[in-house]
């Protein structure tokens, strides 16, 4: 799974998710991707299970680009435990992803097959996304 090598906190305050997202708004590398709609958190399952499932669909014609990295930790007390006694350990790591942030995108690919791979991909994230294309970003 993808975590952070070292961090300067052990465990972080959950934070919020309102606005759109700082960066990661365009497409970079790719020619198509996929943009979130709604924020939320992306755990390191699930960005692995899209990778997984994109790597299989695009087999050695197109190549992924990842833009999202799990580098926040979320704790969890274990199950039938008293209040207090302070926050529990490290559960998971996550992804947080706010509004219009890029997740994924791919290059090499007919704008049909990406939409597929993409579509794919879509089932296995917890928030509504939409398919976007490089030239969507260069006119404005």
């Amino acid at each position: 799974m993808l975590m952070p090598k070292k961090t300067k906190y052990r465990k972080v305050q959950r934070g919020t998710m309102k606005g759109r997202s700082k960066g990661a708004r365009s497409i970079a590398f790719g020619e198509y991707g996929l943009q979130a709609v709604e924020p939320g958190w992306l755990s390191a399952q699930q960005i692995e299970a899209v990778r997984v499932t994109m790597s299989r669909k695009l087999k050695k014609i197109g190549k992924l680009f990842l833009r999202v990295f799990p580098d926040k930790p979320i704790t969890k007390k274990p199950a039938e435990t008293r209040m207090g006694k302070g926050k529990g350990p490290v559960d998971k790591w996550v992804s947080v992803v706010k509004r219009e942030r890029i997740i994924c995108e791919v290059s090499g690919l007919g704008e049909q097959e990406a939409r597929k791979v993409l579509r794919q991909a879509s089932y296995k994230l917890p928030m509504k996304t939409r398919f976007v294309k490089k030239s969507d970003f260069d006119e404005s």
